[in-house]
């Protein structure tokens, strides 16, 4: 995929891949069906250095390119998409708003045990009355001496459950709107002692842990059923004022960066469920016979395959290019926003032609294309659904054309 990927990036996806398919596609359909962490192979993934990919080298992480990041997501997603959120929300929701946004001293007590995967993060922002409109929090931070006590909830958090340490929003100023949100950082104590004890991972004892900060009910969701999402839920947690993480009055402004980062992530989580969905239809259609042909050799069937493999390649390009911006510290939230409405929406479409294009079995979880199509939905949700993006993106079109929002 010239001029993006170099050696290094391709000596990169051939070790994840050979990872993903002798310790995750044995494994993924159980977890799927029970809605199980796993944790065997995050601990495995942590010692391969994947919850760290693009954090420099002197916070633990493997100081690689943001392109090599989602180059991981995506080649993880192509064989399960819950092992494929699990790096990415760590990474880029738990550990780079401290890396970009946080003090020296929040970096250097929080990014290397993020990075290394010692323990995983998560970000809070969304809440019962804010979802799309994210500014409208109702989370309060009020001043309590030298710190701040915090009350509140946020809902489909990924790791609230497994997850020890988390950036969240609060209002601190009531009538100044998206400039009244500030950020903190807090920390809880895994929902799972026992397996974090068995695996070797995922505490964080020795940082100590926020007062009234704990995980809701665990959701029971559709798809990425093997990924960690609850309620986190704030009741009068005392946070002292260095936990605050940038200035005050920031919190929502840096919180929207950081999502434009992780909407290239979606980006190539939904690219490698689309490829994933593409790979499994061409092999069954080759071999599957009917009529007394292989289905491939139906007209129909090869255009529509051609279809969503050309997709396939304009989705890369969007996302790598988005990526390539990001890289350069150039302007990408329009860019971020078109990756990932583009790739989202096509792995909804690719995993639901996979189904089709394999019939009665690939509605039965016999395939993993059924798993592939419940998983799709969310990515059209998450990080801002596609109504969210093409209003970001019209927002940029008017600012390019007139100068004006």
């Amino acid at each position: 995929m010239q001029p993006y990927l170099n050696d290094e990036h391709e000596r990169l996806v051939r070790r994840v891949r050979g990872f993903a398919q002798e310790a995750i596609v044995p494994v993924a359909g159980r977890l799927d069906r029970e809605s199980r962490f796993p944790w065997d192979n995050v601990k495995t993934m942590a010692e391969m250095g994947l919850l760290g990919v693009p954090i420099p080298t002197e916070y633990g992480g493997l100081g690689l390119d943001s392109l090599s990041y989602l180059l991981v997501v995506q080649e993880l997603a192509k064989h399960d998409a819950s092992h494929a959120i699990t790096v990415s929300a760590h990474t880029t929701l738990g550990t780079t708003p401290i890396l970009r946004f946080g003090s020296p001293e929040q970096r250097d007590r929080y990014v290397p045990r993020l990075a290394k995967g010692e323990v995983l993060g998560g970000f809070g922002l969304t809440e019962p009355g804010a979802g799309s409109d994210a500014s409208g929090s109702r989370t309060r931070a009020v001043r309590d001496g030298d710190g701040w006590r915090l009350d509140g909830s946020k809902i489909f958090i990924t790791h609230a459950g497994v997850g020890e340490v988390f950036t969240v929003t609060a209002v601190t100023e009531r009538d100044e709107g998206s400039r009244g949100i500030t950020s903190f950082i807090v920390t809880k104590p895994t929902v799972y002692p026992e397996e974090v004890e068995r695996v070797g991972m995922g505490r964080l004892d020795d940082l100590g842990y926020t007062p009234g900060v704990r995980a809701g009910k665990k959701e029971d969701k559709m798809g990425w059923r093997a990924s960690d999402t609850r309620e986190l839920l704030l009741e009068d947690a005392f946070v002292p004022d260095d936990h605050r993480v940038g200035a005050r009055g920031k919190g929502f402004v840096n919180f929207m960066k950081t999502l434009d980062s992780g909407r290239i992530g979606i980006a190539a989580l939904s690219l490698g469920l689309a490829e994933g969905a593409v790979e499994a239809a061409l092999e069954y259609t080759n071999q599957r016979k009917q009529f007394g042909r292989k289905i491939f050799d139906f007209q129909p069937v090869q255009f529509r395959l051609a279809e969503l493999a050309t997709e396939i390649q304009a989705a890369k390009h969007l996302t790598y290019h988005a990526a390539w911006l990001m890289e350069k510290e150039r302007p990408f939230t329009k860019e971020a926003a078109m990756a990932k409405l583009f790739a989202s929406e096509l792995c909804m479409k690719a995993t639901t032609q996979a189904v089709q294009l394999m019939g009665g079995v690939g509605y039965t979880d016999e395939y993993a294309v059924e798993r592939m199509f419940r998983d799709a939905k969310v990515c059209e949700i998450g990080e801002g659904t596609s109504e969210i993006q093409k209003i970001v993106i019209g927002r940029h079109l008017v600012k390019e054309a007139f100068g004006s929002t």
